[in-house]
């Protein structure tokens, strides 16, 4: 299978702003990582929303902290990615929520952008998973990586790029082993 245009590129950006938050966790957010380095302000430049386009879309939590290993939390999180007035009139095609990140494959409406919807995401997923830690807090970090797919690009190859992460990261054997996804194609 062949990994989709950006992929890579979302977990290299995801690593790297994961590594300046471990180094330097004082640093305020937004502040530059070093100097000429923008960080989080890199990601926002050039960012547009498009209806009707599909975007890869990826973000960790705050310090690649696997807040997400805990059952209860995942459950909690993933019932936000379900839920219909969190997405709007956006649809999520496929997403996996891994211990300490989110893939998914995003569909925008007519009406919202994709900032608007990566917030409620983000934000609904935080609040019922810290609510089933018993935290308080941030729990994602708040930048956000995404890629816009072109119409060349395998729909269907890059969703199955997404639910294949738990393999690639040896948490399952099987793909169906793993309970914190979904994609439109099942039946």
């Amino acid at each position: 299978m062949n990994n989709p245009v950006g992929a890579g590129h979302a977990r290299e950006k995801a690593s790297d702003i994961a590594r300046d938050l471990l180094s330097s966790p004082s640093r305020p957010w937004g502040a530059p990582t070093q100097k000429g380095k923008p960080g989080h302000a890199a990601l926002r430049r050039g960012r547009v929303s498009i209806p009707n386009q599909i975007y890869l879309v990826t973000t960790t939590t705050l310090r690649r902290q696997p807040a997400f290993a805990h059952f209860n939390a995942a459950r909690a999180a993933a019932q936000s990615f379900e839920d219909r007035a969190v997405l709007a009139d956006a649809r999520l095609l496929a997403w996996v929520l891994m211990p300490d990140h989110f893939h998914g494959l995003l569909e925008l409406g007519e009406n919202n952008n994709l900032q608007g919807i990566m917030n409620r995401l983000k934000s609904a997923s935080a609040r019922r998973a810290n609510k089933a830690l018993g935290r308080e807090g941030p729990l994602w970090d708040k930048a956000y990586h995404d890629h816009a797919l072109r119409q060349e690009e395998d729909l269907l190859a890059t969703a199955r790029y997404i639910i294949a992460n738990p393999l690639r990261a040896g948490l399952v054997q099987h793909v169906g082993d793993y309970p914190f996804w979904n994609a439109i194609w099942l039946p």
